[in-house]
């Protein structure tokens, strides 16, 4: 599995937006020196120190796709499923549209025990999420940025060119330029709803009996096992409400799980 070795969230090809948001991706050198370290130590094979050096950036506060992916490798590389989905998940969330860890997702999961068929989408609803959940939010929040730039510069050479053609291509250009900014901005909201409607976990014991309801004396519905994604439904008392992706629900341990 590759390392990703910068955190630029830009899709291919945007080289515009590439320097434009440099700025936002900027971090300490302290972290930067620690996330180069863990680069190498993964390079070299030696995934436990790699681990560590990623960790204290992560217990740090910061936030990276990038970090989150190769933690996960070094996870994976470890042999860790459950804590290699946890991170790679953490990344999804912060580059949904991101083909490398979509797919580090989607192999992970075929090592893990429980094959879980989720329900169907109506194809309006996946055709919605899929636009909403193709850029970052990094990159939305870059595009909104340029294309209010763009458009408030046209708008004002609308104003102060004397040429007449020049004007009506400068107002209805800015015009439209301004209602995508707006646009990136309602997608920017739709995603970051998305995430925050959706309370996720992995499951990190080994097998885990899911009950009908918060006590040890309910009866057994189901067994899951380490690494299966759940969605969080509702808690009560160092119990959690889950619910599969086909559809299942019940009540397991906090302690069984960790939220992504």
């Amino acid at each position: 599995m590759k390392l990703k070795t910068s955190y630029n969230l830009i899709r291919h090809g945007m080289c515009l937006l590439l320097l434009l948001s440099i700025p936002l991706f900027s971090w300490s050198s302290d972290y930067g020196a620690l996330y180069k370290k863990a680069n190498e130590q993964y390079k070299k094979g030696q995934y436990q120190d790699a681990v560590s050096l990623y960790r204290q950036i992560v217990d740090g506060g910061y936030e990276a796709e990038a970090v989150y992916f190769n933690l996960g490798n070094a996870y994976f590389k470890l042999g860790d499923i459950p804590s290699a989905l946890l991170y790679y998940e953490k990344a999804h969330k912060l580059a949904p549209g991101d083909e490398d860890v979509n797919f580090n997702i989607y192999f992970a999961n075929s090592k893990t025990s429980d094959k879980v068929e989720p329900q169907p989408e109506f194809f309006v609803t996946q055709w919605w999420h899929g636009i909403i959940l193709f850029f970052s939010i990094g990159t939305l929040s870059v595009l909104s940025v340029l294309f209010f730039l763009a458009g408030s510069g046209l708008l004002v050479l609308y104003l102060f060119t004397a040429v007449v053609s020049l004007k009506k291509v400068s107002f209805y250009t800015g015009l439209l330029l301004l209602f995508l900014g707006m646009v990136f901005i309602f997608i920017s909201n739709r995603q970051v709803t998305y995430f925050d409607d959706r309370r996720q976990a992995i499951i990190f014991s080994s097998s885990v009996n899911v009950k009908t309801g918060p006590v040890d004396q309910s009866a057994t519905l189901f067994v899951i096992h380490d690494g299966t994604k759940v969605d969080i439904l509702d808690n009560n008392n160092g119990w959690m409400k889950i619910r599969l992706s086909n559809g299942n629900e019940g009540w397991i341990r906090q302690s069984d799980v960790k939220e992504i």
